[in-house]
């Protein structure tokens, strides 16, 4: 059946909600706005209509948006000392693309980027902090898995990681054409792990595989001439390549492609469209400045700006809400 998307009537029809209205974030807020108009459609009187608006806007006021606005200060979930997400900089400060991203949504709460509070935690304890309330929202490199989905609510993902080759600048290989030319003579260093093999093997079939028990020996592996590369996270390499880049060239292959996005505790739809907002502003709107700048700081790149004109991600949302309602 045809559904009107805009909740508005017909000629000769009484005003409904859609489905979109009801289940997108801010529905209790379209509900406190259109209901008295429902009910005077309906006969109902002005004082049971008042009633129902002041109920519907009365649920608002329990999104986690108004508890922190409320509470003067943004709590969020993160790490600490894996650069370039999360880490303590040369003056001890919080530094790493997440914790930019954490402060640009405090600037929006606040207008003040300093009013968060950073909660350093294990990775493990990103879904039980939101669970209890221990944080508002998670910013700690979290990838998008659909497991992971079942037990809170992803925000619009702000990076796409993959897996990539660190080279050292001395190697006798150019890059990462020249490393698969090769063939079995090459050797890459790689976290062990049981899909180690077949995660190198994806990029680079026939290297020699040399599993290490943590990053710093896959990277020292590197330093030493041990391995031609080291198969680390593509955010490390360009990391490491902004930081030394007369130490370290990146071979030029990205691949395992997984998305990094922050998290919510599931259930309030007013608090996850306000952080998507944010975000969604800074991939491409007034904070657009801020995130570009940020990216170069840590990823070593200038992204170039969004088009002007219309916004080609709006295109990408319509087509994924037209195949799921399909």
């Amino acid at each position: 059946m045809t559904e009107r998307m805009d909740g508005g009537a017909r000629k000769g029809e009484r005003p409904s909600l859609s489905r979109r209205d009801l289940l997108e974030g801010g529905a209790g807020i379209v509900a406190a706005t259109r209901v008295g108009s429902l009910m005077a459609a309906a006969g109902a009187g002005t004082l049971a209509a008042g009633f129902l608006a002041s109920r519907a806007s009365a649920q608002t006021q329990n999104s986690k948006l108004y508890e922190v606005i409320n509470r003067k200060m943004l709590l969020v979930g993160t790490g600490n000392g894996n650069p370039p997400w999360h880490f303590q900089d040369e003056k001890g400060q919080f530094a790493g693309f997440d914790i930019s991203l954490a402060r640009m949504v405090a600037k929006a709460l606040f207008n003040d980027p300093a009013k968060v509070q950073f909660v350093i935690q294990a990775a493990d304890a990103r879904i039980p902090s939101l669970l209890t309330d221990k944080v508002d929202v998670v910013f700690q490199f979290m990838t998008v898995t659909p497991l992971r989905a079942q037990q809170v609510q992803f925000t619009t993902p702000y990076y796409r990681e993959g897996a990539g080759l660190l080279m050292s600048k001395s190697s006798r290989h150019r890059d990462f054409r020249a490393l698969s030319a090769a063939g079995k003579s090459v050797k890459v260093s790689v976290l062990q792990n049981v899909d180690a093999d077949n995660l190198v093997h994806d990029a680079l079939p026939q290297a020699q595989v040399v599993q290490l028990d943590s990053q710093a020996n896959v990277i020292q592996a590197v330093d030493s001439n041990r391995v031609d590369a080291g198969a680390v996270d593509q955010s490390t390499v360009r990391w490491l390549t902004t930081r030394f880049p007369d130490k370290y060239k990146d071979a030029g292959k990205g691949w395992f492609p997984m998305l990094y996005s922050a998290a919510v505790k599931p259930g309030d739809n007013i608090w996850l469209i306000f952080v998507n907002t944010v975000l969604a502003d800074a991939m491409g709107g007034l904070g657009w400045n801020t995130y570009r700048d940020e990216y170069k700081t840590y990823f070593g790149l200038v992204l170039p700006d969004p088009p002007i004109g219309f916004p080609i991600e709006e295109r990408l949302r319509l087509a994924t809400a037209a195949a799921h309602s399909g």
